[in-house]
């Protein structure tokens, strides 16, 4: 990172220290690990009926950023990734999963269409392996480039009922109520912002993506509207009770999108595409053997505990965070979908009773339907 970014990063972290961050490495890059209203902030979003101001921001800076130009790049996406891309206009944007030949998950980007590019929000340290990944699909004819815009820009996370607020005091009041991925660019006094519709979560939210020499400026004035600031470890907390998968816990070479739950961001009708053969058999053969599930138990649990259903093993825990008084945990879990069928919902995790839980990043099709 050259002086000038690294500055840049640093104005935004004695902001954030002044604000009561501490700090991790998560990928390479120093982010907030908790602030220190982190656990109430929480427990107001994620109340029956949060208030109407309750609005969270999260330094979602350490996830990946990916620039993809050159005129074939959205067919190059629409045939290396599991939704459609071909209609897509400048504006607008959707959730997408890169998969192996074999359907395996490699990652869960949102991509929003510019006029001349398109920006892929990728995982925590995934950008250069996906580029390195993606490289090797593109072929001497292709108008593809590929650019790792990661320690360039910062990106933020606004989430709850509040945000559209926020949206509005930043001049994005035009994208309230738009589909989510819609996006546009905001001017700031020495520079713009793209802000889109999308918490990367079922919670009502934005993203934000802003050069890096305006990233405290635009954290200065998002949480001096409203927006309370929150750590890692409170967007771990969040994600496990929204069931958001991650890579290496329910985004592994195990899994395919359609176990994930990840029914929203696959096309089922534009054609060929890395993937497609599998996804497409196990779809209209309905041979999806697991599924992803949220899981509520009475203590806590370590990731890669069994789980039991009616003394037999259903499945395996994949993550797992502990209440604030310790008494109960809330996890992710693929189950068999036989277990599923049988109707029970009561578990076991070691010696934790607890049942399955719906929860709203997810969608299980066939139980559905």
């Amino acid at each position: 990172m050259n002086q000038a970014l690294h500055s840049s990063l640093q104005a935004l972290q004695t902001l954030q220290a002044n604000q009561g961050a501490s700090f991790i490495d998560v990928a390479g890059r120093q982010v907030p690990a908790q602030f220190r209203d982190d656990s109430a902030a929480i427990a107001l979003l994620t109340a029956a009926s949060p208030a109407a101001s309750t609005t969270i921001i999260q330094d979602c800076s350490h996830w990946g950023r990916i620039l993809v130009s050159g005129g074939d790049r959205l067919r190059f996406l629409h045939n290396q990734s599991t939704n459609a891309f071909q209609q897509q206009q400048p504006g607008e944007g959707c959730d997408t999963v890169f998969v192996t030949s074999t359907a395996r998950t490699v990652d869960l980007a949102t991509a929003y269409v510019l006029d001349n590019a398109v920006l892929l929000l990728v995982s925590p340290g995934n950008a250069a392996s996906l580029i390195d990944w993606m490289d090797r699909f593109i072929f001497f004819a292709d108008q593809v480039e590929l650019r790792d815009v990661t320690a360039e820009t910062a990106a933020f996370r606004v989430l709850g009922p509040g945000s559209e607020a926020i949206a509005q005091s930043i001049g994005a009041g035009a994208l309230i109520g738009q589909p989510d991925g819609t996006h546009q660019t905001i001017p700031l006094a020495d520079g713009e912002v793209r802000i889109a519709v999308g918490s990367g979560l079922a919670i009502a939210g934005y993203t934000l993506i802003v050069p890096i020499d305006q990233a405290a400026a635009l954290w200065q004035a998002l949480t001096e509207a409203g927006a309370v600031p929150v750590g890692e470890q409170g967007w771990q907390n969040l994600r496990i009770q929204q069931g958001r998968p991650v890579p290496g816990q329910e985004l592994t070479d195990d899994y395919n999108p359609l176990e994930a739950g990840l029914w929203h961001t696959i096309s089922l009708t534009k054609g060929c595409y890395i993937g497609q053969e599998t996804i497409a058999r196990l779809h209209t053969y309905r041979g999806v053997k697991q599924q992803l599930w949220g899981i509520r138990l009475a203590g806590a649990a370590e990731a890669g505990s069994i789980v039991m259903i009616n003394g037999e093993k259903a499945g395996t825990l994949t993550s797992c965070v502990s209440s604030e008084d310790g008494h109960s945990s809330t996890g992710l879990a693929y189950i068999r979908t036989k277990a599923l069928e049988s109707g029970l919902t009561q578990v076991q995790v070691n010696d934790q009773p607890g049942e399955l839980i719906a929860v709203p990043f997810l969608s299980h099709q066939y139980l559905e339907a």
